[in-house]
């Protein structure tokens, strides 16, 4: 198959775990792109958190951050997607959240301004887990429901996985047409995490936009990826790769899953079989 567009998710698939992009990876996807090949960043990362990671590559990539609900080319910072929570639908999601004692991290499209998530807790709030350790760009404010800017991109809640279940199954049964979510499972260092953001918001559904922006088809995609955030692009793409660390319910729906790690440049590997490099 001809591809022309490759989609790859950051934590746990091009990151190592120590948060660096290998040689060897960024010496692939240079050729890949040699290849006139499109190689996008998907992540749940910001886009800020997102950018220093890819710019040291010295690779020049569109990022599609916080899980595809806001998109820039890291060459001049330039927005080419957004999609934002609604506020009022931002305000019943903290009150739900509040009702089992959850405060999330607000994540935000405020860029320019400084700042990327807001909390209503000290940044080292157990609450928060490690998830701020190293976060500089944040606005602390006394209450959630007083946010009415208009530019949410996601909403992240860290707790035990029951407590996190709870909520889950409260938006799914009560507030299905206001919000998509998922449980991250394989962040080790944060915990179990909940991710909550606009109906029908995906990885894949921006994914799918861009590419037929540029009059690529399904099936001239490739996404890689391995947790729950990436099931979506790797059930859809018309090449969909879990990495060997993935979690198996990614596994399950892979097309391929990779015999290496993030930690054994598994996606350089598996690109370097693929386009034959």
């Amino acid at each position: 198959m001809n591809y022309k567009l490759v989609a790859i998710d950051l934590d746990g698939t091009l990151l190592n775990d120590e948060k660096t992009i290998s040689k060897q990876n960024i010496e692939v996807l240079t050729k890949v792109i040699e290849l006139g090949v499109e190689v996008v960043i998907a992540t749940g990362r910001s886009y800020h958190s997102a950018k220093q990671f890819i710019k040291d590559s010295k690779l020049d990539l569109v990022i599609m951050a916080n899980n595809g609900n806001i998109v820039r080319n890291i060459k001049d910072d330039k927005t080419i997607l957004s999609k934002y929570l609604h506020d009022e639908h931002l305000h019943i999601l903290l009150k739900e959240g509040r009702k089992i004692d959850l405060y999330p991290i607000i994540h935000v499209d405020h860029y320019d301004e400084g700042y990327d998530m807001i909390i209503e807790l000290n940044k080292n709030h157990e609450k928060y887990s490690s998830y701020l350790k190293n976060v500089k760009r944040y606005k602390e404010i006394q209450n959630g429901l007083d946010y009415n800017c208009g530019k949410v991109l996601s909403v992240c809640y860290i707790s035990d996985e029951k407590t996190l279940e709870r909520l889950y199954s409260i938006l799914k049964q009560r507030y299905s047409e206001l919000y998509s979510s998922h449980i991250l499972r394989t962040l080790s260092k944060v915990g179990t995490m909940l991710e909550v953001m606009k109906v029908n918001a995906s990885k894949w559904d921006t994914i799918k936009s861009y590419a037929d922006s540029k009059n690529i088809e399904t099936n001239q995609i490739m996404s890689i990826g391995d947790d729950m955030n990436d099931l979506s692009m790797i059930k859809e793409s018309g090449l969909g790769i879990a990495m060997k660390n993935g979690h198996e319910d990614i596994k399950a729906f892979a097309d391929i899953v990779s015999d290496r790690t993030n930690n054994q440049n598994g996606v350089g590997h598996i690109l370097k079989k693929i386009f034959n490099l």
